[in-house]
């Protein structure tokens, strides 16, 4: 962890266990907001379902998590990407089982030419969060770079068991399975 990272975290540790009640209060809606993804109607309702899924996951730990995961998306906005993985390591330290916490980081990771460091974060993040449709684009994006065609068909097609009307999504499938098969696009 990076020095930063550390004297961040300090302060905010106090503040890691503050939000319990709000975070019991969390599951049941996330739990409904996925349910409804999984049938949405339309593109366009599941873009909206999708955005108030990833406020979720992003607003889901303690208020000291939440600003490290902010500082952490505001850093990689910035094209700071080392800065960003230390924010997300803080957050990590924080609140091990924060699943979107991983996922960020793996991008981070990603985007820096760490191609294994990130597939561990996706996996860790899936671990906690099965559903998490967003690592799983994440994976098939990580394996499409790598042109491993086959890994990257194979998540989105997870992805879109999760999310059927993730925008673009039966089209990026079918481009994804002719490379997969063989006959590029």
């Amino acid at each position: 962890m990076s020095r930063r990272a550390r004297e961040g975290a300090k302060p905010l540790v106090l503040l890691a266990f503050l939000s319990s009640a709000a975070l019991a209060q969390a599951p049941p809606l996330l739990d409904q907001l996925l349910a409804a993804l999984k049938v949405a109607p339309s593109e366009d309702i599941a873009a909206n379902l999708e955005q108030r899924i990833r406020e979720a996951w992003l607003n889901a730990g303690s208020p000291a998590v939440t600003l490290l995961m902010s500082r952490g998306l505001r850093d990689a906005q910035a094209g700071a990407q080392q800065e960003a993985e230390a924010d997300f390591d803080a957050a990590i330290v924080l609140d091990p089982n924060l699943a979107e916490a991983y996922d960020r980081r793996a991008v981070t990771r990603f985007q820096q030419g760490d191609y294994a460091g990130a597939v561990r974060d996706i996996e860790e993040a899936l671990k906690r969060e099965p559903r998490d449709f967003i690592a799983l684009q994440d994976l098939s994006r990580i394996a499409e770079s790598r042109h491993d065609w086959a890994g990257a068909y194979a998540a989105w097609q997870k992805v879109l068991e999760l999310d059927p009307k993730t925008p673009g999504g039966e089209m990026r499938l079918n481009e994804l399975r002719r490379h997969a098969e063989g006959e590029g696009i």
